[in-house]
């Protein structure tokens, strides 16, 4: 979508008699029906700016102008597009603009600088990186461009911003940006007109605004070919046993649907280690594989954070991001805009979307209405929030609302901690969350142990991290995490002064697999949808043990986490549905937390009754003989056994 278009003559008359305010306040208003005044004079000081470049007699007065072109089936909108052709190739140059006046640079940190925005200053990418990733993503997924091998020429016009000696916007550790999208400033308007006419020479006779902005969404061939090749022989997304079946099913199904023009929807359900998300990056790269333009979609930014990490190798992550989105993306969607959405941790989709939860009204309904075929990996044992709405029944509501066909399946293999369906029964039963036949903890064969001292626990998660980045320490929502000190890892959110222990809460969505990440301590928050060998878990004073039973506490949340957003509020006016609804929260936040190894489960307990009773269930797996030698040994150093 396109807000203003025209030609260079037009576009500096509209300026010049003071009409493109207007037009574009009207155009907004008819396009996306919602827009101020203020924010559109708010631009009119940079489209004067740009005017002013555009007045040059060597650009072509019918090389066409855009303004506003919002990237589809993103939020991003490039802001000034020029286009014509060189003598021989259709190009487009494509504007940033700011209106900044100072910038900071920012070291350690990749294509990021600090500038005032609001009331402070704040952390944003370079202009040039933002221009260069706005050409990048539109390369990507245009098909006219591709096809018709349009060229796109991204640059930064920061027209109120003057360069000093050693400015820091141009410092060294930009040049690789600056390189591929070079950034003008106050006082180089000459320069900004050499760059445009060394690629407008003449006007735009091919109509190249029109085919970008009604280019079909595909990905591009570089993008299939890079991505498979990350796959392969990449361990991690190997898939085996019913993996393996339901994957071909569902690639299949996938093909079929948008080949004969079907709308389908297809659920799996499967419980922690089942391999949902496996699937779903494999499904994911081998569907675009195929020219299908398919999304990986997840309520939390974690796992998307960390698989696009994951697979971008060498190519640069902006490439990869664009293929993971968060379940709030779709508000606006057309329908059948998408060819396939894949829905990872479907059970954690929300009503609304936004901050405020006050954008679109329902996120797996829009899922549906944007995709041709979607693809929902469920758990309704791990919703871990008040705001949870995925179920298999709201899925089929949905899905018969837009005529859909549902085809449906689960996973039950379990490989995840170590494949040990007994443990996951185990741990149902001791959390209480229902009771199963594995009361006696028969033929658990998985690394479960129960630490006395947290310093111990992290010692050990420290030592078995060392031979490959895979342990990590978690904990309960049960500590603050308070704005100031949130990236500094030695500000130690969480503190356990009885036992001499403190940590930090995770710096970054990726501290999964960050070097230096294993002495901070992730949450429900970033660590659902992840795994590892082992994990330590800090389980706190929300779930203990009182009166021969495992009880949960939700006032000793921390008021930072938004989990039991509301819950003040429901206990006053109705407590027992209150209860009701916190307990399975707080028990599936442990559940989850629990299964995230693939080898082995470390816990320490804040209630020191809790320990105890973890303690002795794990004593009767010992007295029944089937669990790993080396724990009897372990329980026999610790006390209380």
């Amino acid at each position: 979508m396109i807000i203003y278009e025209s030609t260079k003559t037009e576009f500096i008359s509209d300026v010049t008699n003071e009409l493109l305010v207007e037009r574009l306040y009207s155009s907004y208003q008819e396009k996306i029906g919602r827009t101020s005044k203020q924010e559109i004079l708010s631009w009119e000081n940079s489209l004067q700016r740009m005017s002013n470049v555009m007045q040059d007699q060597d650009i072509p007065s019918d090389a066409a102008v855009a303004i506003e072109f919002k990237i589809p089936n993103t939020s991003k909108r490039v802001d000034f597009i020029v286009a014509g052709n060189d003598g021989t190739q259709d190009h487009v140059v494509i504007v940033e603009l700011k209106q900044w006046t100072e910038v900071e640079k920012v070291s350690g940190k990749d294509a990021l600088v600090r500038t005032a925005l609001g009331r402070g200053l704040r952390e944003v990418t370079h202009p040039s990186y933002q221009a260069w990733s706005y050409a990048a993503l539109i390369e990507d997924f245009n098909e006219n461009v591709q096809d018709k091998h349009i060229r796109l020429n991204p640059c930064a016009y920061l027209h109120n911003y003057r360069k000093t000696e050693e400015d820091p916007l141009t410092d060294a550790i930009y040049a690789e940006h600056l390189e591929k999208a070079p950034v003008f400033t106050k006082g180089e308007i000459q320069r900004l007109r050499d760059f445009i006419k060394k690629y407008i020479r003449k006007g735009d006779q091919n109509q190249l605004i029109f085919q970008i902005e009604n280019g079909r969404i595909r990905p591009s061939k570089s993008l299939q070919d890079y991505l498979s090749n990350m796959l392969q022989g990449n361990e991690e997304f190997i898939m085996i046993d019913e993996q393996k079946v339901f994957y071909e099913d569902a690639l299949y199904l996938a093909l079929d649907c948008v080949q004969n023009h079907k709308k389908q929807v297809m659920v799996i359900e499967g419980g922690p280690g089942t391999g949902k998300s496996v699937m779903a990056i494999n499904l994911l790269v081998n569907l675009i594989n195929q020219g299908l333009m398919t999304l990986y979609v997840s309520k939390n930014s974690a796992p998307r954070d960390v698989y696009a990490t994951k697979l971008k190798g060498t190519f640069r992550k902006t490439h990869i991001d664009n293929l993971f989105k968060g379940s709030g993306s779709f508000t606006e969607a057309e329908l059948n805009e998408i060819d396939v959405i894949i829905i990872d941790e479907a059970h954690r989709l929300n009503e609304k979307s936004g901050m405020f939860k006050n954008k679109g009204e329902n996120q797996v309904k829009e899922l549906i209405k944007a995709a041709k075929f979607s693809l929902f990996f469920i758990d309704e044992n791990q919703k871990v929030t008040l705001s949870d709405i995925g179920s298999v029944d709201v899925i089929k509501q949905y899905a018969k609302e837009f005529q859909a066909e549902v085809i449906s399946g689960q996973l039950t293999s379990q490989f995840r901690c170590d494949g040990s369906d007994a443990y996951i029964a185990w741990l149902d039963d001791v959390l209480e969350i229902r009771e199963t036949a594995n009361t006696h903890d028969y033929g658990m064969e998985y690394d479960v142990r129960v630490f006395d001292n947290p310093n111990e626990l992290l010692k050990e998660i420290e030592q078995l991290n060392n031979s490959n980045n895979k342990s990590r320490i978690m904990a309960g929502y049960c500590w603050e995490w308070p704005k100031e000190g949130r990236t500094d890892a030695n500000h130690f959110d969480i503190s356990i002064p009885e036992q001499d222990f403190s940590i930090s809460w995770n710096i970054h969505n990726t501290w999964a697999i960050e070097n230096n990440s294993v002495r901070e301590a992730g949450c429900i928050h970033t660590a659902q949808g992840l795994e590892f060998d082992y994990v330590g878990v800090i389980i706190g004073d929300d779930l203990r043990y009182e009166n021969g039973q495992v009880i949960t506490d939700h006032t000793k949340r921390a008021k930072t986490d938004q989990s039991l957003k509301g819950i003040k509020k429901m206990m006053k006016e109705n407590p027992k549905e209150a209860m009701r609804q916190a307990d399975p929260i707080i028990r599936n936040t442990y559940r989850t937390l629990m299964t995230r190894g693939q080898k082995g489960c470390f816990i320490f307990c804040t209630d020191p009754e809790l320990q105890q009773y973890i303690k002795m269930r794990l004593q009767k797996a010992m007295k029944y003989g089937e669990v790993q030698p080396w724990l009897t040994q372990v329980a026999e150093e610790r006390e209380g056994y």
